[in-house]
């Protein structure tokens, strides 16, 4: 190892006939590392790669500069290396085990590779600087007591390859910087009970995938997380039963944020004042968590929502004061609880009868609110669906009425019966009709004597009984003659429905011009 260091060649342990046990020093692998090593020739290329060894006592490179690569195949160290503060040009460990690795405030000019490293310890790059990839594929981290992978404030200034990474205990890296993508595609994180990820306010240039074969035992925060590109979680598994599963409160996505395709989640997810740059999609997802709020989209603002879950959400959907842009749902998905107080959206996708949706609205267990009559009424009248717009606006008005008091609903029943509220004035006509006709056949067969005999005009049934029935407006009969008996009942009958018309036209028209 000594007279291959000069050169960089690989030296295989295993392979050397003088090294059966296959055991080296840390303090010898320091040493080389700090410069102990031979003369270098001209043309030389100085690096440490080291295969098979088994590495005793203490690593201690804290607060070093390293001006070589480190390059460690299928090692085994008794110890945690302690690189705190050291700067090292690029470090490779590949295959190795280790009781842990303490990094933090390092920086590496180059590559930080883990892969396939077996940890029984922590791994700790808090504040450490990365100056090229950071890559986790296949290792496996095991610290269940506590944090295994703290990357606090880490900066890398490439991607971070967490493909098929195992690790059991917290993995946080809240604060972190990365100048690339952030590949969890394949990885497993447990820590029940815990945090499984605490990615609170990382920055991210590219894409933040968890795609298939991704899974979570615990929560997973990306609150006031930026991404660059897309975040994905098609085909994952988060488990958190009882609790949040999902916590992305206020995080910027500038392209998609993909909760579909075969996601599946016990527990909640919650993505309050999240903005997302073009869809959020939870397409063909099964989201459980019953008793409690599944999904919360308070104040989120998107051009596109997606909500055709593979079944319905079990638990509520909370989407007050969000901005959903234009909606994607089917009625065989809705939630059996949805809260729609004050969300806004700009289309419906799928033009549905106006007495589904309604329906859908209906679903909140919040009681009568007007605002999501009155958006849903908008969406349709922007698609010039008038007719679709007042049956939402007299259903808002029948479901107003349900709060009243007694005499209040009584008065609701005769202005819904008399014209709908206003948004079916076709009725008032129709009960005049019919009124009319009652009142003009009956008077035509029973006419009633007149007050001043050789005074009055000829009598008209049809005309007397517009006398009685039509307020203000008089056409010279009813004053002439009076009905009695049956007719005199009816002719008291007849003027008041009439003045029951007049108000509840009047009061019907005045409240749907309101809301024009």
């Amino acid at each position: 190892m000594w007279d291959s260091f000069p050169q960089g060649r690989t030296v295989d342990v295993l392979d050397d006939p003088a090294s059966a046990e296959a055991v080296v020093r840390a303090d010898v692998v320091a040493a080389l590392l700090l410069g102990a090593g031979a003369d270098h020739s001209p043309g030389d290329r100085p690096a440490l790669r080291l295969t098979g060894a088994r590495i005793t006592g203490r690593l201690d490179l804290r607060f070093t500069e390293i001006s070589v690569p480190v390059v460690l195949t299928d090692c085994r160290f008794d110890e945690a290396p302690l690189l705190q503060g050291a700067r090292t040009r690029e470090l490779v460990m590949t295959g190795c085990g280790l009781p842990g690795l303490v990094a933090d405030t390092a920086q590496i000019d180059a590559r930080l590779v883990l892969s396939r490293c077996r940890m029984t310890g922590p791994l700790v790059l808090t504040r450490t600087q990365i100056n090229g990839d950071l890559d986790l594929r296949d290792a496996v981290i095991t610290f269940p007591d506590g944090e295994a992978i703290s990357a606090v404030h880490a900066t890398v200034d490439g991607d971070v390859l967490c493909t098929n990474l195992a690790v059991e205990g917290r993995f946080r890296l809240s604060g972190a910087s990365m100048d690339g993508e952030f590949d969890l595609e394949g990885a497993s994180l447990r820590n029940p009970g815990g945090h499984a990820l605490d990615a609170y306010h990382v920055q991210i240039t590219e894409d933040f995938t968890f795609h298939p074969g991704f899974s979570a035992e615990g929560r997973i925060i990306l609150s006031g997380a930026t991404v660059g590109a897309a975040i994905g979680f098609c085909g994952a598994r988060l488990s958190n039963p009882g609790d949040i599963a999902l916590e992305a409160v206020d995080v910027t996505v500038s392209r998609n944020f993909d909760l579909g395709r075969g996601l599946t989640v016990d527990g909640g997810i919650q993505l309050d004042g999240t903005r997302v740059g073009t869809e959020l999609s939870f397409r063909d997802a099964r989201l459980t968590h019953a008793g409690g709020t599944a999904l919360s989209l308070r104040a989120i603002q998107t051009r596109e929502t997606d909500l055709r879950t593979q079944r319905p959400i079990d638990g509520v959907v909370d989407a007050r004061n969000a901005q959903l842009g234009t909606l994607y749902d089917a009625p065989d998905t809705w939630p059996a609880d949805l809260r729609l107080a004050e969300a806004m959206y700009d289309a419906l996708a799928f033009r549905l009868p106006a007495v589904e949706r309604v329906r859908w609205i209906r679903r909140t267990s919040g009681g009568y609110l007007p605002q999501p009559y009155e958006q849903l009424a908008a969406a349709y009248r922007r698609l010039g669906h008038e007719d679709e717009a007042r049956t939402v606006l007299l259903a808002k008005q029948r479901h107003r009425r349900t709060t009243l008091s007694t005499h209040t609903r009584a008065w609701g029943h005769v202005q819904d019966v008399a014209v709908g509220y206003g948004y079916r004035p076709l009725r008032a006509g129709l009960w005049l009709m019919a009124l009319l006709f009652c009142g003009a056949l009956f008077f035509g067969l029973h006419p009633p004597a007149a007050l001043e005999a050789g005074k009055a005009p000829d009598f008209n049934a049809v005309f007397y009984t517009l006398d009685l029935l039509v307020p203000i407006i008089t056409f010279g009969q009813e004053g002439a003659f009076a009905p009695r008996g049956s007719g005199q009942w009816l002719a008291y009958g007849l003027i008041a429905a009439g003045w029951i018309l007049a108000t509840t036209v009047t009061a019907g028209v005045s409240r749907a011009l309101s809301r024009q």
